[in-house]
C-alpha cells in the first residue's frame, strides 16, 4: 500500500502571499499537485498552514491536516503519522506546477516493482522531488531534525533509484517571477 503526503506547509515568505492559492492558468497553484496525485494512492493527505488551501483540498476530497508547526521536519513527522499503515509514501511538494501525473504514476509503479527502494525523479542525473520512501525509511525520516528527506536518501545511496524527467517538472515556485516562468513554460506545452 502506497500513501501520498502533499507537502504545503511553507511560509511563502519569498512569494509574499499564500502561493498555494496563487492563480496558475485559472486555478490555484495547489490544484496541480492535487490533480497529479489523484486516484494513484491508497491514502492521501495534505499538510498545510493555509486555511484557504485546506478548504480547497477538502472540497476536492483530500484529507487535510492543518497545522502551525515551525519546521519542515515537523510536517514530515505529521505526514508519517498519517501513513503508519502504508508500505511506502510519496512526499510531494505542492509548488511544482509542471510535475506531471505521468511522472507521479511512474514513481508509484516503480515502487510497486521494487518496494524496498527510494525513488526520485531526476533531470540530467540531478535528483529532485517528489520522493517515494519505503516503510524501512520511516523511522529515519521521523528522526530528521532539519530539512527534509534528502538526508535520509543521501545516507542510503545504494537504495536510491532515479527516474529521468524533464527539468521543468522539478521546477518549484518560490517567487511571483517563478510562477510567471512556470506558467510561460506550461503554455508552451
Amino acid at each position: 500500500m502506497l500513501g501520498c503526503v502533499l507537502m504545503a506547509s511553507g511560509l511563502g515568505r519569498r512569494f509574499g502571499a499564500d502561493k498555494l492559492m496563487a492563480n496558475f492558468d485559472g486555478s490555484p497553484l495547489i490544484s496541480r499537485a492535487i490533480e497529479a496525485t489523484d486516484g494513484l494512492f491508497d491514502k492521501r493527505v495534505l499538510l498545510t498552514r493555509s486555511a484557504a488551501a485546506a478548504e480547497y483540498a477538502r472540497a476536492r476530497g483530500v484529507q487535510v491536516h492543518l497545522h502551525a508547526l515551525p519546521r519542515r521536519s515537523d510536517a514530515m513527522r505529521l505526514g508519517l503519522a498519517e501513513m503508519a499503515e502504508m508500505d511506502g509514501c510519496l512526499f510531494c511538494p505542492c509548488d511544482q506546477p509542471l510535475l506531471t501525473r505521468q511522472t507521479v504514476a511512474a514513481l508509484a509503479a516503480a515502487f510497486a516493482r521494487q518496494p524496498e527502494t527510494i525513488w526520485r525523479p531526476a533531470a540530467e542525473g540531478q535528483p529532485g522531488a517528489p520522493v517515494v520512501f519505503p516503510r524501512w525509511a520511516f523511522a529515519e525520516l521521523a528522526a530528521v531534525q532539519q530539512g527534509g528527506g534528502s538526508a535520509v536518501a543521501a545516507a542510503h545511496p545504494d537504495k536510491v533509484r532515479l527516474l529521468e524527467v524533464d527539468a521543468w517538472e522539478l521546477f518549484d515556485v518560490d517567487t511571483p517571477a517563478d510562477l510567471s516562468a512556470a506558467l510561460e513554460q506550461f503554455k508552451r506545452g
